[in-house]
C-alpha cells in the first residue's frame, strides 16, 4: 500500500501541476509565489547559520494562529532556533506577515504537494531538526520521508474526527504504520486521543485545544469605520453559508422597530455570494451596503454586507453579540461549525446552531462557561439580542479572563511539551 502510494502521487504529480496553474488563473493561488507548491527550484532554501531548524506546517489561517503564541513562546525560551512555516492557502501568507512581523527567524513557504520526489527534495533541501504538523494535516509522503531521514516528527492539536477515522480503519495497515511514525502526539480532544491510540500512534497527550491560546492583542488605531461602530447600535453575523443570510435578516426584521437605526453587519464565509443575499436584502425591502476594504459605513442603510476577508476584529472588538455561521444547516451537520474563539476573546457574546461538530469541545467550554449559547431559530436569537442590544458591551467582560487563563494553561503545558521534544 506504502509503494502504491508513493507511485500515485508521482504519477498524479503532473494533473495537480494543471490544477495549480488553473487555481492561479482563477486567483486562487499566489500570483508570484505559486510556483513553490510544484517546483523544487522554486522552494527558496534559506538556512541560518548555527540555529536548529524547525518546521511547523499549518494548513490555513485557524491552524496557523493557533500556533504563532507557540511560536513566540519557543523564541523567547531558544533564541537559537529558526522557523519554516509552510501553508496551503492564499490569505495564510498575509498572517504571517501580520502576525509574525516580530520575529526575524521566520521563513514562509507555500506547502509542496505530497508527491513523493517533490516532498524527498524538500525535506533534503531545507534540511529541517524537528517537524510539526499542525490539527489534522496527514501527508503520508512527508511523514514517512521524515522516518526515512531519521528527523523526528509530532502532530500536535490532533483533530482526527470519527468520520475520519472510519476512513484510517479501511485500510488500518498503512493507517497504522503512518501514525506509528510519528514520535509525539498532542490532541486537541479526548476523541482524537482514542483514535490516535486505536491507530498505534505513541506518546499521546491531551493538554487542551491551543486554538484557545490565540493572541487577541489587536491594534485598532485607525482603523476605518472604528469612530462609527463606537457609536452605533448594531450586531455581527460572522461565517455565514447558505440560508443562514436569511435568518440573520429575519432576526434583523424583527428587531427594527424596537431599536431605530439598528445595523446588522453580515460577513460571509465565501464573498463570492454577496450578490445573492443581496438579492435576498431586495426581496425584504432591507436597504443595504456593501462594504468594501477602507470604506466607511453609510448613514441610512441597515445591513452591512462585509465584501472583503481580515480586518474582522474591529466589528468584533465593538460587537456585543456575534452569530457565527455553518452551524444551522442540517445537511452540513457532520463538518458544521466555524471557529468561535477571536470572537469570544474579544468580548461577544456568541450565538450558534446546534451542528457544531467541528469545534464541538471548544463549544462546550463556551457554553459551560456562558460565553456562547445555542440558539435553535430566528425568534430565539431575536429574542436573545433584544436583551443584549440594552447596554453598550463592556470593554473587558468578565468571561475573557476566564478564557484567556484556560488559554495560558494550555499554552504552558504544551509548550513544555514541544520544548521538550526540541
Amino acid at each position: 500500500m506504502i509503494l502504491f502510494y508513493k507511485a500515485l502521487s508521482n504519477l498524479l504529480y503532473p494533473i495537480i501541476v494543471i490544477i495549480i496553474f488553473i487555481r492561479k488563473i482563477l486567483k486562487k493561488e499566489d500570483p508570484l509565489r505559486y510556483k513553490e507548491k510544484i517546483f523544487y527550484n522554486h522552494f527558496k532554501v534559506e538556512r541560518i547559520t548555527g540555529s536548529k531548524l524547525i518546521w511547523f506546517h499549518a494548513a490555513s489561517v485557524g491552524e496557523l494562529k493557533s500556533i504563532v503564541p507557540i511560536l513566540y513562546g519557543l523564541n523567547k525560551i531558544n533564541p537559537r532556533l529558526q522557523f519554516l512555516i509552510t501553508t496551503v492557502t492564499l490569505s495564510s501568507a498575509q498572517v504571517v506577515k501580520d502576525e509574525l512581523k516580530k520575529l526575524n527567524n521566520v521563513s514562509h513557504r507555500y506547502f509542496p504537494i505530497d508527491s513523493n520526489f517533490l516532498i524527498k527534495k524538500f525535506i533534503s533541501s531545507w534540511r529541517p531538526d524537528k517537524i510539526f504538523l499542525v490539527d489534522s494535516e496527514i501527508w503520508p509522503n512527508l511523514i514517512l520521508t521524515s522516518k526515512e531521514s531519521n528527523i523526528p516528527i509530532s502532530l500536535i492539536n490532533a483533530r482526527i474526527t470519527k468520520k475520519t477515522f472510519e476512513r484510517w480503519i479501511l485500510i488500518h495497515r498503512f493507517a497504522e504504520k503512518i501514525f506509528s511514525c510519528f514520535d509525539l502526539c498532542l490532541s486537541s480532544n479526548y476523541e482524537t486521543k482514542d483514535h490516535l491510540e486505536k491507530l498505534k500512534a505513541k506518546n499521546i497527550f491531551f493538554l487542551g485545544n491551543i486554538k484557545l491560546t490565540t493572541n487577541n492583542s489587536y491594534q485598532l488605531t485607525n482603523q476605518p469605520n472604528e469612530k462609527i461602530l463606537s457609536k452605533r447600535r448594531f450586531w455581527f453575523a460572522l461565517s455565514t453559508h447558505d440560508s443562514e443570510e436569511k435568518l440573520c435578516l429575519d432576526v434583523h426584521l424583527k428587531l427594527r422597530d424596537i431599536y431605530k437605526g439598528l445595523i446588522t453587519i453580515i460577513a460571509p464565509r465565501h464573498i463570492q455570494r454577496i450578490s445573492s443575499i443581496k438579492k435576498i436584502c431586495m426581496d425584504l425591502d432591507l436597504s443595504y451596503q456593501v462594504l468594501d476594504k477602507n470604506e466607511l459605513i453609510l448613514e441610512n442603510k441597515e445591513i452591512i454586507l462585509v465584501n472583503y476577508y481580515g480586518n474582522l476584529p474591529v466589528f468584533l472588538r465593538y460587537s456585543k453579540s456575534v452569530f457565527v455561521g455553518k452551524s444551522t444547516i442540517k445537511k452540513l451537520e457532520n463538518v458544521g461549525g466555524q471557529n468561535p474563539i477571536e470572537a469570544a476573546k474579544l468580548g461577544c457574546k456568541i450565538y450558534h446552531g446546534p451542528f457544531v461538530y467541528n469545534f464541538k469541545e471548544i463549544y462546550e467550554i463556551l457554553d459551560k462557561n456562558k460565553i456562547s449559547k445555542q440558539i435553535n431559530s430566528s425568534a430565539e436569537m431575536a429574542q436573545n439580542l433584544q436583551n443584549d442590544l440594552k447596554e453598550i458591551k463592556e470593554r473587558e467582560p468578565e468571561f475573557v479572563s476566564k478564557l484567556n487563563d484556560i488559554g495560558q494553561k494550555t499554552l504552558n503545558n504544551t509548550l513544555q511539551k514541544i520544548n521538550n521534544f526540541i
